[in-house]
């Protein structure tokens, strides 16, 4: 949705929710020498500035990486991202799932990225030339669908469209069968947003009817940021999870606990 901005909601605990888990399953992945195609299909900017006015305003970051990222051990592959991100761009930002997937990944690798929003767009293929990324100002579903199976055929792709159109979530589970149809060994990764409507669990009734193979659903829940506010927790759905993500999902639970 070329609205949506998501400079005011960057850092939050579901971003840091979604980004530790992508992190922790990509140090699995690249674990093993064999090269990896990651796919995303909503990237925004990459790399959000926590003491912007944006941010500051909802104060979703204060309330997210401000209190938690201090939980994280220091070898946590979630943690080692925020280092190296803090050390080259200074510690008032915050990198998005492009950046923590480059950052998690080995020269060689191969790097897809879809964002429609021109000025978005703009400020990620600036921040991802360095990292060898292709960048497209293209519907993310559209991408998807084009370059699945892609080459390497091992690989990751995060599905994780804003949610400010109702629809998205009708279409998604048939966007991920169609996907995993064409990509039968791709780890699939579903992000969406916990609201005090429960809107997700129509999509997640018709995602576990489809008999996917592999399938992780992990869950936080968290305090409401301020009065109002809707959002509550934060969900991945994950098809093909590689090993050891279970127990990664299990140890973000712990950390969230109380938040």
């Amino acid at each position: 949705m070329l609205s949506y901005q998501h400079s005011y909601h960057a850092g939050n605990l579901a971003d840091v929710h979604k980004h530790a888990l992508l992190a922790a399953m990509l140090a699995y992945m690249t674990g093993k020498d064999k090269p990896l195609s990651y796919i995303e299909t909503h990237a925004g900017r990459g790399l959000y500035g926590l003491d912007a006015p944006e941010a500051l305003k909802t104060g979703e970051a204060a309330a997210g990486i401000d209190r938690i990222g201090g939980r994280f051990a220091p070898g946590h592959p979630y943690a080692k991202v925020l280092s190296r991100v803090r050390a080259r761009f200074g510690r008032a930002v915050y990198p998005g799932s492009p950046l923590v997937a480059a950052l998690s990944l080995r020269p060689g690798d191969r790097i897809e990225l879809a964002e429609l929003h021109p000025a978005e767009f703009a400020a990620l293929a600036d921040l991802m030339a360095d990292y060898g990324a292709r960048c497209r100002q293209q519907d993310g579903p559209q991408m998807a669908l084009a370059l699945t199976p892609p080459e390497p055929r091992r690989g990751l792709m995060l599905i994780d469209p804003s949610y400010e159109v109702k629809a998205d979530y009708a279409a998604l589970p048939g966007l991920v069968g169609k996907i995993h149809a064409k990509w039968n060994v791709g780890v699939i990764a579903v992000w969406y947003p916990i609201l005090t409507r429960n809107a997700h669990l129509a999509m997640l009734d018709d995602l576990q009817s489809r008999g996917l193979p592999g399938v992780l659903r992990h869950e936080i829940r968290f305090a409401c940021v301020r009065p109002g506010h809707k959002l509550v927790g934060s969900g991945m759905f994950i098809v093909n999870a590689p090993y050891g993500t279970d127990a990664a999902a299990a140890h973000l639970t712990g950390l969230f606990a109380g938040m």
